[in-house]
């Protein structure tokens, strides 16, 4: 029997290059193509702001807090004889050009007006008045105050940077606000589901993923991190505990998984976030770690700061199932005809 080879039986068409690139072509496209509709539903599908607002509100609180304390010394923080003279700021900042309008101030009552303008503005973003000009003037203000005072700038100061930009770029004055209730119901649906606001949402998850994503791999850098020990020093730093824990150098093994859960949470962030099996459980331990490097470190603004970046990956549906029993009076008082502005 003689044997065809299966060159010889699919046909002198089968070694042609070109109608091998041809038939490739198709499969090429449809990656390309799905790829790409991936792409803009993951940033241009409109979503509800909700989220936006509640991250704004809390946004808002904090800097409040953060301005408040820049005010309680502003001659200290700012002035021309405080901790660092404004000709030795270059030092301490990571390039010469970084500006701050405390650079214009040219005396304490300006530099209190400035200080002062911070603070308006920080109080107006968290009730929502004004709100884009709000947080605008509130990140000018944050980025003026940490350049002119690097010594005293922390990680709070870089999360409210990180939270305050999302702010300007969605509508976080559409929910929630007092520009929401002073438009009333005729606003249209400049509350409804939008593109900006997932633009928003965005931004922040994926900047606070690559936070932790670099925080996590710096860490596997150090030694005490793969031996268990990291969270160790940290308790057992006198500079910084307000919580007295070293009960636990009797317990080592406790120690030990503290520490590389911790580990294993802050590298795994930003692949685990996204799916929804391992979300809850991501979310949840940002909490408790945050709110333990607040309680055990004395860093409690920081800790809320970076949870409420987390709340960016919360659903819109489950903020209205909690604010329920908050907006549903407040929507029934606006649409009451009693208070309508051409009621008699």
């Amino acid at each position: 029997m003689t044997h065809v080879r299966p060159a010889a039986a699919l046909g002198s068409a089968a070694f042609d290059p070109g109608l091998a690139r041809n038939a490739a072509e198709p499969a090429r496209r449809g990656w390309l193509a799905d790829w790409a509709t991936a792409w803009n539903g993951f940033w241009f599908t409109p979503a509800d702001p909700l989220p936006l607002a509640v991250i704004r509100i809390a946004t808002g609180l904090i800097l409040t807090w953060s301005c408040v304390v820049w005010l309680l010394d502003p001659d200290a923080f700012f002035g021309d004889r405080g901790w660092l003279r404004p000709d030795q700021v270059w030092r301490q900042n990571d390039q010469p050009w970084q500006w701050s309008v405390y650079f214009a101030a040219s005396s304490a009552t300006l530099i209190r007006v400035v200080a002062g303008v911070a603070l308006v503005a920080a109080i107006l973003l968290t009730i929502g008045l004004a709100t884009p000009l709000a947080a605008l003037v509130s990140f000018v203000g944050l980025v003026s105050a940490a350049n002119r005072a690097p010594l005293n700038v922390f990680g709070l100061d870089d999360t409210l940077g990180m939270l305050l930009i999302p702010l300007i770029v969605g509508p976080a004055g559409a929910r929630l606000s007092v520009d929401a209730a002073l438009a009333g119901p005729g606003w249209g649906r400049a509350g409804g589901p939008s593109v900006r606001a997932n633009v928003a949402l965005r931004l922040l998850q994926v900047h606070l993923c690559v936070v932790y994503l670099f925080s996590g791999a710096g860490k596997l850098f150090g030694a005490s991190w793969w031996e268990g020990t990291a969270l160790w020093g940290a308790i057992a730093n006198d500079r910084y505990r307000t919580l007295d824990l070293r009960g636990l150098a009797g317990h080592p093994l406790v120690v030990n998984a503290l520490t590389l859960a911790t580990l294993w949470w802050e590298v795994g962030y930003a692949a685990l976030v996204w799916p929804r099996l391992t979300r809850r459980l991501w979310l949840a331990m940002a909490v408790l770690v945050h709110l333990g490097i607040g309680l055990a470190m004395g860093m409690m603004e920081f800790g809320l700061a970076m949870i409420t970046a987390n709340l960016a990956f919360v659903p819109a549906a489950t903020f209205a199932r909690l604010l329920r029993p908050v907006t549903s009076p407040l929507a029934a008082l606006a649409t009451s005809p009693g208070i309508r502005p051409d009621s008699p």
